[in-house]
């Protein structure tokens, strides 16, 4: 039986691989969070991979406060770069398989088409330099790992966009969102299915990979989206960038080209909006 060890264990991907997980057979997962487990302490770390065999670790730990990174900056890079050096090292001495989670953020968002695993990543926030230095850190300790970059991640657990405006929708008769910033919303619970399809097939196709739901919008047309799809009616209104300025730069473009992933794996990938309409009929059911 392989075991399987979740980081961030509290967090929307998490939780999400938790749900899904419950039909995965011949696997044990182990979900621990930042209180259970202080990834960010190599003698914590040493500690619980001596007393566990882990085949698989899958770290969803990150500090994701995008904005509040600009303040946090060691903290972000504790997280986010630092604690995933220790998670790299303790994989390569337990011959454990590390899949590590990454962002949309390490591009500058200027490019006018879909960005791929092999473009040159030029992050414009704390945040996404220190999702960066992780990739980094992870290839300069590991030859074999995998690397998802995945972008506007939402589901029916945790803090999300999507839960946002359905909670701002039963508040407000009127809301005003961005629209010049574009990208692919992401399902996490179709993330998390990828994710167990790897481990399942126990596959060594290493390297970088860009997962998100097929299709593009912005910011606007995914609340736009959430309210047709819960009933919501709303007077919603497109501003742009400047007119919500927030201590963070975000990319103006982050669309990620799946193609790699998709090949790879023999995935095929959900659109967007089917894939929001599942998951507000989920958390709307509860």
């Amino acid at each position: 039986m392989k075991t399987v060890l979740v980081t961030g264990g509290d967090g929307q991907l998490a939780l999400c691989i938790k749900s899904e997980a419950k039909s995965t057979e011949g696997v044990k997962f182990i979900f621990k969070n930042s209180s259970e487990l202080d990834i960010t302490s190599k003698e914590k770390l040493d500690t619980f991979f001596s007393d566990n065999i882990i085949d698989y670790c899958i770290n969803c730990a990150a500090y994701t406060a995008v904005d509040k990174a600009e303040d946090n900056i060691e903290k972000a890079f504790k997280i986010n770069s630092e604690a995933v050096r220790n998670l790299a090292e303790i994989c390569k001495k337990n011959k454990t398989v590390l899949i590590h989670i990454s962002t949309d953020f390490v591009f500058d968002g200027n490019k006018k088409e879909a960005y791929k695993e092999n473009d040159i990543p030029n992050p414009q926030s704390v945040y996404g330099k220190s999702k960066l230095k992780g990739e980094k850190e992870i290839i300069s300790v590991l030859k074999e790992y995998f690397i998802i970059r995945t972008s506007w991640l939402y589901s029916e657990y945790g803090n999300n966009f999507m839960k946002t405006m359905l909670r701002l929708g039963n508040e407000n008769s009127n809301l005003n969102v961005v629209e010049d910033q574009k990208g692919s919303p992401t399902y996490a619970r179709d993330l998390a299915v990828l994710i167990l399809k790897i481990i399942d097939n126990q596959s060594n196709k290493f390297g970088i990979y860009h997962y998100s739901n097929q299709g593009k919008t912005s910011w606007y047309g995914f609340a736009k989206e959430i309210f047709r799809l819960s009933n919501i009616h709303i007077d919603l209104k497109p501003i742009s960038t400047k007119d919500y300025p927030t201590p963070a730069i975000r990319p103006r473009f982050s669309v990620l080209d799946t193609t790699k992933i998709q090949k790879t794996f023999s995935n095929t990938i959900p659109k967007w909006n089917e894939s929001l309409e599942k998951a507000i009929k989920t958390y709307l059911s509860k």
